[in-house]
């Protein structure tokens, strides 16, 4: 199966070139394809913090990048090029707050550079570390839309029509995707009908990027508003939600696009069962539960102005960024590490004991 997985990928996000990282500016898409040629950690944060590459793992694999970039300016300039980099590491660290793979990305390339011997290539090191990590999460996508296509074929039968929320596709990691990943896998084995993607407002990275993605591999997807949720459960069948995540908890508390929690809400209500698809590195054991992390909110603009055109009065605006989805109205969650069913933090610590599943 997984080589008819690699076979069926068809969209990247992320590339590096000769030195410089290129990434799919996801702020023009479906219309357009930009590609943003970044050559140093600035370049790289400013593209995070406008969302021009968004999705917790890619935007853990683009800071990776990002810190390769600054040291080789900070070798070349000379003197404590060391002391230096800590400019640029809290330069990416802070482009956004909530995923978790960022602060994961970031520190594994710290533990890698104090690691370094003497007489060491440093640069080829560090850019060999970012491609690893870049790498590692593309292969946990395939492990993790494997280990989602079983648990699916296990709890129904075929052609099964899912509701997705977001992207977590290839354009949101290093590859297949995360969500997205387990319902191409499923597609490819003939077990979903048809994915039902919620617009997924203010961006409308649902409308924009992950119906984009399906299209462009001929999987049936309809484009829903985000308030028809509940009345497409109750009506049209659907069997599972399926997200990503961008930070979880030593509970299970899941930390997702906003809308999500409203999802599995209405799922338990009707039935449906609920799974989230997340590499561990999204999974952040040092926070106790959901009510622990930072949760961004952004510009009221965001929200007010659609197509163009502002409210002509003065308007106040709750635009959070992500919401808290409580471990008991998740069914499982899934991993390149394993399964985890009613997550609780036994489970969770568990699940981080194991190595990764090959």
């Amino acid at each position: 199966m997984r080589d008819r997985l690699m076979a069926a990928e068809k969209v990247k996000a992320i590339d590096w070139r000769d030195g410089t990282l290129y990434l799919l500016d996801q702020r023009a898409l479906p219309s357009t394809q930009v590609w943003l040629a970044c050559s140093d950690a600035a370049a790289v944060a400013e593209a995070i913090r406008t969302m021009a590459v968004r999705g917790a793992p890619a935007i853990g694999i683009s800071a990776a990048y990002g810190l390769a970039l600054a040291i080789r300016q900070r070798l070349a300039v000379g003197g404590d090029w060391e002391m230096a980099l800590e400019e640029d590491f809290e330069l990416l660290v802070h482009a956004r707050p909530t995923g978790a793979n960022l602060f994961w990305a970031l520190n594994r390339m710290r533990e890698r550079l104090l690691r370094l011997k003497e007489g060491d290539d440093v640069l080829a090191i560090m850019e060999a570390e970012a491609m690893a990590i870049h790498d590692s999460d593309r292969e946990a996508n395939l492990t993790m839309a494997q280990l989602g296509v079983d648990l699916i074929r296990k709890h129904q039968g075929n052609e099964q029509a899912v509701l997705t929320h977001g992207n977590a596709g290839a354009l949101a990691t290093g590859g297949f995707g995360t969500a997205l990943g387990v319902v191409r896998a499923a597609y490819l084995e003939g077990m979903i009908e048809r994915v039902y993607v919620d617009e997924t407002r203010p961006w409308l990275q649902g409308s924009r990027l992950s119906a984009w993605e399906l299209a462009a591999e001929g999987i049936p997807a309809t484009v829903t508003a985000d308030s028809a949720a509940a009345h497409l459960m109750k009506t049209k069948g659907i069997t599972w939600v399926i997200v990503g995540a961008d930070r979880i908890t030593a509970n299970g508390d899941v930390a997702s696009k906003i809308g999500t929690y409203q999802l599995a809400v209405n799922a338990m209500h009707h039935g449906v069962r609920f799974m989230v698809v997340a590499p561990s590195s999204s999974i952040d054991m040092n926070l106790e539960s959901g009510e622990d992390i930072l949760l961004e909110e952004r510009g009221a603009s965001e929200l007010l102005a659609f197509a163009g055109q502002s409210p002509d009065a003065p308007l106040e605006a709750f635009n959070p960024v992500f919401d808290v989805t409580p471990a008991d109205l998740i069914d499982v969650i899934i991993t390149e590490k394993g399964i985890v069913e009613r997550p609780d933090t036994v489970k969770m610590a568990q699940l981080m004991c194991r190595k990764r599943l090959h």
